[in-house]
């Protein structure tokens, strides 16, 4: 796992050191994480899903956003970075920070060995704390496969996607996210 820095720091010191910093750090209640840098894989991926969301998307009440906006979950005092959030209308802002939203409905991690188990666990609980919050995806990057998690009255419903030739159904934004789409210029070893 990641190592942090065993200084506690408040919140105004976190985003403080955060406006400046070259990398990007995860605030976890006190705690300041470093966040390891990405691979061309990770983000090629990333890149094509935002693009394919932005095409579709244009001209909706919808909008991704990349992973340069902070997440705020205001239950776990955690402020992270997810891959790429879809919001239906305007994000809401956390205190009106230009830096930190609230409201994302739609979430896409694109996993890395150093992360994906907290991807999957941590995150994916504090994650559903989100009222707004209705679909998750965590993409592999080794192999074509996405793991689609959507709300339902009872519970989280997990789908499996293996291949290429198939499409992921969002209900919360009424579109197919193509998995050659996800994984176009992708090579697999």
């Amino acid at each position: 796992m990641i190592s942090t820095i065993s200084r506690r720091y408040s919140l105004d010191e976190y985003r403080a050191i955060e406006e400046k910093a070259e990398g990007r750090s995860e605030y976890r209640d006190g705690e300041i994480v470093p966040m390891p840098g990405g691979t061309l894989k990770h983000s090629r991926i990333g890149r094509n899903i935002l693009t394919y969301f932005s095409s579709l998307l244009r001209d909706t009440q919808f909008e991704p956003i990349n992973s340069d906006l902070r997440l705020w979950i205001p239950e776990y005092r955690r402020g992270v970075y997810p891959d790429v959030m879809i919001f239906d209308g305007e994000p809401q802002l956390n205190a009106n920070r230009l830096d930190e939203v609230l409201n994302p409905i739609v979430i896409v991690e694109v996993l890395s060995p150093s992360t994906a188990d907290y991807d999957r666990q941590s995150k994916f609980r504090m994650y559903r704390s989100i009222a707004s919050f209705s679909e998750y995806l965590l993409v592999e990057q080794d192999e074509p496969f996405v793991e689609r998690y959507s709300k339902q009255a009872e519970g989280w419903l997990l789908s499996d996607f293996s291949g290429l030739e198939l499409s992921i159904s969002l209900d919360s934004v009424a579109l197919a996210l193509s998995m050659a789409e996800i994984y176009r210029g992708v090579v697999f070893e």
